[in-house]
């Protein structure tokens, strides 16, 4: 089996999914972005619930990569929000998951990757802000924050500046909590 066709179809729709969320996924549309015929999708994936789950796999493996990357983070700004931009995709994906989250698979691909992620990037925090904060506090700060990151992104507000501005507020609302 050729993988580097199987990776073009995963990669055009997992951006396709991060862009536009579930209902963008068309095996037609699909293929006039990879400029490969319907047929070869067939080839590859049988069905779009296959290829969906592939997404959704390929997305954990994403999580991973982000994990792996903060654990060598210092700090917030600047090394964790370059990373955050360099998987901007990733992001926006798991934003479709979160929107989508009535989906059993959506809602439990969404769960695993934050738990990916989220531990490393509640160490970078604890380290970075000097917290010392119970871990119970410190994961209920972080849901609440999540939660309002995915509110708030957008194509044009993911960017250095907005960043940096998120997570400074963001500092300044824990510190509040820190003995």
């Amino acid at each position: 089996m050729n993988n580097d066709k199987k990776d073009t179809w995963i990669q055009a729709g997992y951006a396709l999914f991060a862009e536009q969320g579930p209902s963008a996924l068309k095996i037609e549309v699909l293929a006039k972005l990879v400029g490969i015929s319907k047929s070869s999708f067939y080839h590859y994936f049988a069905d779009l619930e296959i290829f969906t789950e592939l997404l959704l796999a390929h997305h954990l493996v994403q999580a991973r990569k982000m994990e792996n990357k903060e654990q060598h983070c210092e700090n917030i700004d600047p090394a964790l929000i370059s990373i955050l931009l360099e998987h901007k995709t990733d992001l926006f994906f798991n934003r479709q998951l979160r929107v989508h989250r009535q989906n059993p698979l959506y809602a439990q691909c969404l769960s695993k990757s934050n738990e990916i992620v989220g531990m490393g990037f509640i160490t970078v925090w604890t380290k970075d802000l000097n917290l010392k904060l119970p871990p119970n506090i410190l994961h209920g700060i972080f849901e609440l924050a999540l939660e309002n990151f995915y509110l708030q992104i957008t194509p044009d507000t993911l960017t250095q500046t907005w960043l940096s501005s998120y997570f400074k507020n963001l500092s300044r609302i824990v510190a509040n909590f820190n003995p």
